[in-house]
């Protein structure tokens, strides 16, 4: 859990401090990668403890395996259900085609086209509703692996 609250506390640090000032697309995409980092690690955790309950027999080791086996595992959680959506967004966004907008100003904005042809504009609303949702995440994984 200490690695999860030192990658929650980077990417904090990255969206209330770096953007603040620098307003590039690349402290964007670090901070979605320290995001992806955290919430993979916390997938771990919570299947870790899965596994401790006798819910699940092995964790596997590839990631696409781990999250299919976290959103089997926790199937009511509609929290989970999103983090996994993200996620996955996430880890779609380095083959996408990006586009940088407005760097340097106030209303920096990465936009991800991804091979569908859907389009996503991440700018700094986008990030903070990321952030609250994903605080919301780390709380439920800090509750659900405390408990005995």
């Amino acid at each position: 859990m200490h690695k999860v609250i030192k990658e929650m506390l980077s990417a904090q640090h990255l969206l209330y401090v770096s953007l603040k000032y620098t307003k590039t697309c690349d402290v964007i995409l670090n901070l979605i990668q320290r995001w992806s980092n955290m919430i993979d690690l916390s997938n771990t955790l919570l299947l870790e403890r899965a596994k401790k309950k006798k819910l699940i027999k092995d964790i596997p080791v590839a990631p696409k395996l781990r999250i299919d086996l976290v959103e089997k595992v926790f199937h009511k959680e509609e929290l989970i259900k999103e983090v996994i959506k993200l996620y996955i967004f996430f880890r779609k966004i380095p083959q996408s085609e990006l586009v940088r907008e407005h760097e340097f100003r106030k209303n920096v904005t990465l936009r991800v086209i991804s091979e569908a042809g859907t389009e996503t504009a991440i700018d700094l609303d986008k990030l903070k509703e990321w952030q609250e949702l994903l605080e919301k995440f780390i709380n439920f994984v800090r509750d659900y692996v405390k408990l005995k």
